[in-house]
C-alpha cells in the first residue's frame, strides 16, 4: 500500500459470491495480483442467504416429512422439528463454508478487502469501509463486477415492514409461522412453500400468471403441482397481489384475479418471491460510462467483457439465467481472458435444477424449442414408475426425457422431474457437452438398480428399443 492509502493491483474483483471469489482464485492461480472487495460475508447470497441455507432446510424438512409418512414401509414415528435448532445447524454450515472461501482466497494470494467498491474511473476505484486498515483507493488494470442480485420488491410490499419477508429473511425465521402467504410460484416461492408446509405452516401461494414455474414444460410442472396439493399447499393462479394492511395477528392481503375479482387472505406472514434483480446501484457506474440495459443487466460479450474494455461483468449482473454455477464458470472464463489465456465458452447447455418436491433438472433444448429452431427432434421418455430403484425409495414419481436430433441421434436436451433429478441431470449435461448420441447413452452400462438407469432407458425409448417401458 502506498502512503496515500492507494494500492495497485492487476485485477480488482468487486463481490465475493460464487462468481467473484472463483474468478479471484483463478486469477491468483494464473499469477496475477488480485484484490477482492466484499461488503458482506464471503460466498455471496448463494452461500449465505440462498442456495446453501435453503438446501439445508429442504433436506431437514424432507427427512422429517418422509419419517412421518413411512407407515407403508413399516416405520411408525412421531417427528417434531426444533426450528430454532434447525436454523442454528444451518447457520453453522454457512459459517464453515464462508470460512473455507476466505481461506481458499488467501491460499491463492488474493488480497481480501472489506468494504463497498465504487468506480472513480476505468482504472481506479474507491472503497467505503468501516475498517481502518482498508485502502481508500485501488488502482487496477482490469476489474470484474460480480455484485450479484437481491430479492425483487413488489410495489406496496416493503421488506422493511416486519410481516413482509424476502427469501433471505424467510430462511432465518426461528419459528415457523402458523400461516404464510407466498407471492410468486417460481422456483424460490415453491421451494420455500414446500419447506414451510413440511414444518406445519398453512401455506397459500398466489401467482399472477396462469402456471407455476414459468419456463418449464407443463408435464414437468404438473408433477410438482400434484405434490403441492398432497402437501395441502393452497395454490391460486392468475391472481396478482395488490395491497396489504396490518391486522392484530399479521396481515390481510388483497389480490386481483384475471376476471377483475378481488380476494382477501389473512395470514401471519407474507413472503414476496417474484424474482431477483441485479445489484448495481452502489458501483457508481456512471464514472466509467456504463449503464444497465433495458432488462436491468450489464451487457457483455460471451467472455464477460463490458463495453468498457478494462471492465468485465459476471454472474447475476450479466443477465439470465441467474445461476451460481453459471456465475462461477463466467468468473473462470473472465479470469482466463484477462490473463491472456482465453477460452471460447459455449452457454447453450447450462444445466438448471429446482429443489421442489419432487426435484426438477433440465439442460439444453426442449422438444418445442428444437422444433421452433427448425430441428426435427427424436424424443425418448422413461417414467420413474417403471424404475425399481425409485419404487424402493418410496417415490416413483416423474420421468426422464431426452431430446435428440433425429438425423444424427446427437443429444441436445433433457428434462427430468422426480427423485434426485438435480443429480441425474449431471450425466446428461456431460453427455450433451461432449456431443454424445442416443447410442452412446444406450450402450453405456448403467448400474442396477439405480435411478440413472432411467437415462439409459429414455435413450433406448427414443430409438424404439426400451425394455422396461412401452416404445
Amino acid at each position: 500500500m502506498v502512503a496515500d492509502g492507494t494500492i495497485q493491483t492487476d485485477v480488482l474483483v468487486i463481490g465475493a459470491g460464487p462468481g467473484g471469489y472463483v474468478s479471484a482464485i483463478r486469477l491468483g492461480q494464473l499469477g496475477l495480483d488480485v484484490a477482492l472487495v466484499e461488503r458482506d460475508n464471503y460466498g455471496g447470497v448463494c452461500l449465505n442467504h440462498g442456495c446453501i441455507p435453503s438446501k439445508a432446510l429442504i433436506s431437514t424438512t424432507n427427512l422429517a416429512h418422509d419419517a412421518r409418512n413411512a407407515q407403508e414401509r413399516g416405520i411408525n414415528a412421531e417427528v417434531s422439528i426444533n426450528t430454532e435448532r434447525m436454523i442454528e445447524w444451518k447457520d453453522d454450515i454457512v459459517k464453515q463454508l464462508t470460512g473455507g472461501v476466505e481461506q481458499l482466497c488467501r491460499a491463492n494470494g488474493v488480497e481480501l478487502i472489506r468494504g463497498t467498491g465504487k468506480f472513480v474511473n476505468d482504472s481506479e476505484a474507491r472503497v467505503i469501509s468501516d475498517g481502518s486498515n482498508a485502502p481508500s483507493h485501488i488502482a487496477f488494470d482490469h476489474a470484474v463486477i460480480a455484485t450479484g442480485s437481491r430479492s425483487m420488491p413488489l410495489p406496496g410490499f416493503n421488506f422493511d415492514d416486519e410481516p413482509i419477508l424476502n427469501s433471505r429473511e424467510a430462511l432465518s425465521l426461528e419459528a415457523a409461522p402458523e400461516d404464510l402467504l407466498i407471492v410468486g410460484a417460481g422456483y424460490i416461492g415453491l421451494e420455500l412453500a414446500t419447506v414451510f408446509a413440511k414444518l406445519g405452516t398453512d401455506v397459500t401461494v398466489v401467482e399472477m400468471l396462469d402456471k407455476i414455474l414459468p419456463g418449464f414444460e407443463n408435464d414437468v410442472t404438473s408433477v410438482v403441482r400434484q405434490r403441492t396439493e398432497e402437501l395441502n399447499i393452497d395454490l391460486h393462479l392468475g391472481e396478482a397481489a395488490q395491497e396489504w394492511t396490518r391486522t392484530d395477528r399479521g396481515t390481510q392481503v388483497t389480490t386481483e384475479t384475471e376476471t377483475d375479482n378481488f380476494q382477501q387472505y389473512n395470514t401471519e406472514k407474507v413472503l414476496v418471491a417474484i424474482g431477483r434483480e441485479p445489484v448495481l446501484d452502489s458501483l457508481e457506474l456512471e464514472n466509467v460510462g456504463l449503464e444497465s440495459n433495458d432488462e436491468g443487466f450489464l451487457t457483455t460479450n460471451k467472455q464477460g467483457r463490458t463495453e468498457v474494455e478494462s471492465i468485465y461483468a459476471i454472474g447475476d449482473v450479466a443477465g439470465e439465467p441467474m445461476l451460481a454455477h453459471k456465475a462461477s464458470k463466467e468468473g473462470i472464463i473472465a479470469a482466463q481472458v484477462i490473463a491472456g489465456e482465453p477460452i471460447d465458452p459455449d452457454y447453450r447447455f447450462v444445466p438448471a435444477a429446482v429443489f421442489t418436491d419432487p426435484e426438477i433438472g433440465t439442460v439444453g433444448m426442449t422438444q418445442a424449442e428444437a422444433e421452433n429452431a427448425g430441428i426435427t427432434p427424436l424424443v425418448g421418455k422413461m417414467p420413474f414408475s417403471a424404475s425399481g430403484r425409485a419404487m424402493t425409495m418410496g417415490d416413483p414419481t416423474g420421468f426422464v426425457r431426452i431430446v435428440a436430433i433425429k438425423e444424427s441421434g446427437v443429444l441436445i436436451g433433457a428434462q427430468i422431474v422426480g427423485p434426485d433429478a438435480s443429480k441425474i441431470i449431471a450425466e446428461l449435461s456431460f453427455a450433451i457437452e461432449q456431443g454424445a448420441t442416443l447410442d452412446d447413452i444406450a450402450e453405456t452400462i448403467h448400474i442396477h438398480p439405480t435411478l440413472t438407469e432411467a437415462v439409459m432407458e429414455a435413450a433406448e425409448n427414443a430409438m424404439g428399443q426400451a425394455i422396461h417401458t412401452t416404445n
